[in-house]
C-alpha cells in the first residue's frame, strides 16, 4: 500500500496546455475518483502517474519517494486499462502470469497467486481459454486480475467498465466494491460516469479544463457543491441553475418570482458583502434547486410556502417516479416528481421548494457562496 502526492503537476502539447498544475494528496488505502468531462485531462493525469507521460513539470511523488523521472516497470503501479489489453495469443493464466514470470518470481508462487485471485474473482474456469474466448465482462475480470497478483502499491484504473452494456456496468460495480474490501490497495480511477464515482469513491477529484473543481467525499459534492460546475456536473438530472438577483435574503428570478431564502448561503453572501465598500445590497446569482427536491402540488391545492409555475415541456414516466422538464423565467429545469403526478405535455404545474435546499453561486465567477 502506498501514499500518492502530486506536486504542481502541469502538462503541455507544445502551446496547448492541457493541466494547468494540479496538487493532489492520496492517502493509503484511500480510493480516489477523478472524474470530469470528456477532454478535462483525467486520463492524461493517471497516464503521468503511471509514467506512460512525461509531465511538463511538477513532481509525482509515492510513499515518499519522487519517481517523476523513474521507469513505468520501476513505480510499483498496476494499470487497468478501458480496452482490457490483454494479449490475444495467451491464456487468461498467462495474461495473468506474465508481469510475475517477468520478475522471475517461482513457478510454484505464481500458480498459487494467479489461482488464488482467479477464485477471488469467480474466473478459475477460464483459466485456459484465451481472451477472444471471453466476453466483455470475463475480459475486464481478468484484466483486474493480470493487476491485483502483481500486489502493487498502487492501482490505476482508465474507464474501465466504459466498453460495457449497462447491465454489465452496475454488476461489474458490485463487483469493484466487493473488489475494495478484499483488496484495500490505495486506487486512482478515472470516469466520466458520475454514478461510477458516487458509488465507488472515498473522495472524488473533479476536473475542469485541467483544473481541479472541487474535492471531497461524494456526500459533500453532491450536497455542496463547491461551483456551478460541480452542480450542473454531479446528480442526474442535475441541479438547476436559475439566473436571479440577491436581495436582502430573498432571491428573485428574471420572471419576477420571489424566493426567500434561509439556508447559510444567503447569510455568508450578506454578510460578506457588508464588508465591501461597493457592494450595494445586491448580487447577480445562479439560484440552484436539485430535481429532486422540487414538490409536486396537486391542481386546485394552494402551495405551502414558496413555489415556482410552468407547463411541463417533457413528462417521462420511470416506474418509481416522474422525470418532468418544465419552463420557469426562460430557463427549463427539471423536477422529480411521485409517479402518475404528470401524465402529458403542457399541463400546468406548480411545485414547492424548501428556501433552507437553495444553493446560490455568483454568476460571473460560478463559485459557491
Amino acid at each position: 500500500m502506498a501514499t500518492l502526492a502530486l506536486r504542481k503537476l502541469r502538462k503541455s502539447f507544445g502551446a496547448l496546455e492541457v493541466i494547468p498544475g494540479i496538487d493532489l494528496d492520496v492517502a493509503e488505502h484511500e480510493f480516489v475518483v477523478l472524474v470530469g468531462p470528456s477532454g478535462c485531462g483525467k486520463s492524461t493525469i493517471l497516464r503521468m502517474i503511471a509514467g506512460l507521460e512525461e509531465p511538463t513539470s511538477g513532481d509525482i511523488v509515492i510513499d515518499g519517494a519522487v519517481v517523476t523521472d523513474r521507469e513505468p516497470k520501476d513505480r510499483d503501479i498496476a494499470m487497468v486499462f478501458q480496452d482490457y489489453a490483454l494479449y490475444p495469443h495467451m491464456t487468461v493464466a498467462d495474461n495473468m502470469a506474465f508481469a510475475l514470470r517477468y520478475r522471475h518470481v517461482k513457478r510454484a508462487a505464481i500458480r498459487s497467486r494467479v489461482a488464488d485471485v482467479a477464485r477471488m474473482l469467480e474466473i478459475e474456469k477460464l483459466l485456459h481459454r484465451t481472451p477472444r474466448q471471453l466476453s466483455g465482462g470475463q475480459r475486464q475480470r481478468v484484466a483486474m486480475g493480470r493487476a491485483i497478483v502483481r500486489d502493487p502499491k498502487l492501482f490505476l484504473f482508465d474507464e474501465p467498465l466504459s466498453n460495457l452494456d449497462a447491465k454489465l456496468r452496475v454488476q461489474m460495480r458490485t463487483e469493484l466494491r466487493k473488489l475494495r474490501l478484499a483488496v484495500p490497495t490505495t486506487t486512482i480511477y478515472v470516469t466520466h460516469d458520475q454514478v461510477e464515482a458516487m458509488t465507488l469513491a472515498d473522495r472524488i477529484v473533479i476536473l475542469n479544463h485541467g483544473r481541479i473543481e472541487q474535492i471531497g467525499t461524494p456526500e459533500e459534492v453532491y450536497e455542496t457543491p463547491a461551483s456551478a460546475f460541480v452542480a450542473g456536473f454531479i446528480g442526474a438530472p442535475a441541479m438547476n441553475l436559475l439566473p436571479a438577483r440577491l436581495e436582502r435574503g430573498q432571491v428573485t428570478l428574471e420572471d419576477g418570482a420571489v424566493l426567500p431564502v434561509s439556508g447559510d448561503g444567503a447569510r455568508d453572501a450578506l454578510r460578506g458583502g457588508a464588508h465591501d465598500e461597493s457592494w450595494d445590497g445586491t448580487h447577480d446569482v445562479l439560484c440552484g434547486v436539485r430535481p429532486e427536491e422540487l414538490g409536486w402540488v396537486p391542481p386546485g391545492t394552494t402551495p405551502p410556502g414558496a413555489f415556482l409555475r410552468g407547463a411541463a415541456l417533457t413528462v417521462e414516466p420511470l416506474g418509481a417516479d416522474t422525470l418532468v422538464t418544465l419552463l420557469v423565467a426562460d430557463t427549463e429545469i427539471a423536477a422529480r416528481l411521485p409517479p402518475r403526478s404528470v401524465r402529458r405535455a403542457g399541463e400546468a404545474l406548480t411545485l414547492t421548494l424548501d428556501p433552507a435546499r437553495l444553493h446560490l453561486f455568483d454568476r460571473a465567477s460560478g463559485r459557491r457562496l
